[in-house]
């Protein structure tokens, strides 16, 4: 049969007790070994050295009332028994430093007495199981005074399922928030969703957005700051601001604000769009576009949560969160002494890159019907597809024929025209046909020449020293590369009949191999257009 053992403090306060009303006072200490259906075998008893007398008179009266429990106490001092970090450090190591048996003993961990600060401590090791046990707390009872009630609390998770359940499905409301309510499918996006709502949820550190023109980084940047505000991490507003917007000697004020007379035409204070954001979140755009004086003012933002207006002597304050969106390679900026190494370090910090439409192809048909139930909304009349239509529509937008250089952007025009030109607010099969056709011209016209992959990976200098030849089999070799999530998911189906003929298979390698002879790295094969 197991023992019993009990963990906990000395209470200083509560374990007081002279003569014969003692017994008749409430003392947890005492009481946890007076319950009828417990039989502690050891009380492992935490105490610090000045109340080493009461020690002695509380491991007398257990004694007196429950013979066979061995007291065994152990001295902990603190500096200040209400500093968490002290506490806790405390009590890890001699959890660290006891020797468990749960074999043979049975541990209860007394949670009514010490500071609130150790009862969270010893919850929380009980929890992580640094601890092997039970919680045990004990209370007064009005009928036996002495004594008390008792509770033993399992903290085995697996009995709270259903709290389990609840924290998963609001985790899921979360990340549904993200996405805008869309289903989508992409794996990587879902997983890339995923850490994005942890971070929003336990960081107020900057977050930089990555990605194309059109990804929905703005978009993105909003939902993170409805979770964050409906969970009261923001009291402020959200604001944001496309800095390839800001030209000139505005610039300055339009962030930082001014005082009135500061330049000519500065008739009154301005207090800017950082303290415009105090207490909510600030999204910068583009944020390669600003300029070296504002990259300085900004890290000093980021870092001291303080500022100068123009003009002025005297620093004021904002607590904001930054949100960086940026369509460039800051790493390229950073080398043409475009932006600043210490800057970026410190908005790097949690870093996401946001796929294209193009490569999200399975993640179309849910944002078309996002996107037709927003057309919906704004202009009061149900739009849909005739089921030709529907899928004459998704034929061609899920095909290399579909650049969606616009990426979203591009989606939702679409949908706006196709939708504004339908008759009775149904798209039909011709719609679609005039639009394709529009796209296709539009695409064209933005630059996508018949050897756009390979424009982009050798510029226009270099492609020009290349065959025709050549030219059109690397163009063909580049867009299946940018449809594939590696070079060996590429390298299999450029490589998928001759495979079969060979003894050693190495697709990746081979593929490698034919790139470098034109000068294109990997990177550049599997870039987006």
């Amino acid at each position: 049969m197991k023992k019993t053992v009990v963990i906990g403090f000395l209470g200083p306060t509560l374990d007081q007790g002279q003569g014969e009303s003692r017994w008749k006072k409430w003392r947890p200490t005492v009481s946890a070994v007076s319950q009828d259906e417990i039989r502690v075998d050891r009380f492992e008893l935490i105490y610090q050295e000045k109340y080493k007398q009461l020690l002695e008179s509380v491991s007398a009266d257990i004694l007196e009332i429950s013979p066979h429990t061995r007291v065994s106490p152990h001295i902990m001092e603190f500096k200040d028994p209400w500093d968490f970090e002290e506490m806790f450090t405390k009590l890890h190591d001699f959890a660290a430093e006891y020797n468990f048996d749960p074999d043979n003993e049975d541990y209860l961990i007394n949670i009514t007495t010490g500071t609130h600060v150790a009862q969270i401590c010893l919850f929380l090791l009980a929890e992580s199981k640094y601890v092997p046990g039970k919680l045990y707390q004990l209370g007064t009872d009005p009928n036996n005074r002495a004594k008390g009630t008792s509770r033993i609390i399992d903290l085995d998770l697996a009995k709270y399922d259903p709290i389990l359940a609840r924290f998963e499905k609001a985790k899921h409301e979360s990340q549904e928030l993200l996405k805008a309510g869309i289903p989508t499918r992409n794996g990587d996006f879902n997983r890339l969703i995923e850490r994005i709502e942890t971070v929003a949820n336990r960081s107020k550190d900057p977050i930089l957005l990555m990605g194309k023109t059109g990804v929905g980084k703005t978009e993105l940047a909003r939902r993170i700051y409805q979770l964050k505000h409906q969970k009261r991490q923001f009291t402020g507003r959200f604001v944001e601001v496309n800095c390839a917007t800001l030209k000139g000697d505005s610039v300055m004020s339009t962030l930082f604000g001014h005082v009135k007379g500061a330049f000519t035409g500065a008739q009154k204070d301005r207090h800017g769009l950082l303290k415009e954001a105090d207490g909510g979140l600030l999204f910068l755009d583009e944020i390669g576009e600003l300029g070296a004086d504002e990259q300085a003012m900004l890290l000093r933002a980021i870092e001291d949560k303080r500022f100068l207006p123009m003009g002025s002597d005297k620093e004021v304050s904002s607590d904001f969160q930054l949100i960086a969106g940026t369509n460039r390679d800051l790493r390229v900026f950073i080398e043409q002494g475009r932006f600043r190494d210490d800057l970026f370090s410190r908005i790097n910090l949690w870093t996401f890159e946001l796929p294209n439409l193009f490569h999200r192809r399975e993640d179309i048909e849910p944002n078309v019907d996002f996107e037709l139930a927003k057309f919906s909304k704004r202009n009061g009349k149900k739009l849909t597809f005739s089921q030709d239509g529907l899928n004459a529509f998704l034929k061609f937008a899920k095909s290399p024929k579909a650049k969606w250089l616009g990426n979203f952007r591009d989606l939702n025009a679409t949908i706006t025209r196709m939708g504004t030109l339908a008759d009775s607010g149904r798209i039909s099969k011709e719609d679609v046909a005039v639009e394709i056709s529009n796209l296709e011209s539009m695409w064209q016209q933005s630059g996508v020449s018949q050897f756009s992959r390979l424009e982009q990976a050798l510029g226009k200098d270099k492609l020009s020293t290349i065959d025709l030849f050549d030219k059109s089999q690397l163009e063909s070799v580049l867009d299946v590369c940018a449809k594939s999530k590696s070079l060996s998911e590429a390298g299999r189906e450029l490589f998928s009949a001759s495979r079969e003929k060979r003894k050693s298979v190495n697709d990746t390698d081979r593929l490698k191999k034919y790139l470098a002879k034109f000068g294109i790295s990997p990177e550049q094969a599997l870039a987006p257009i």
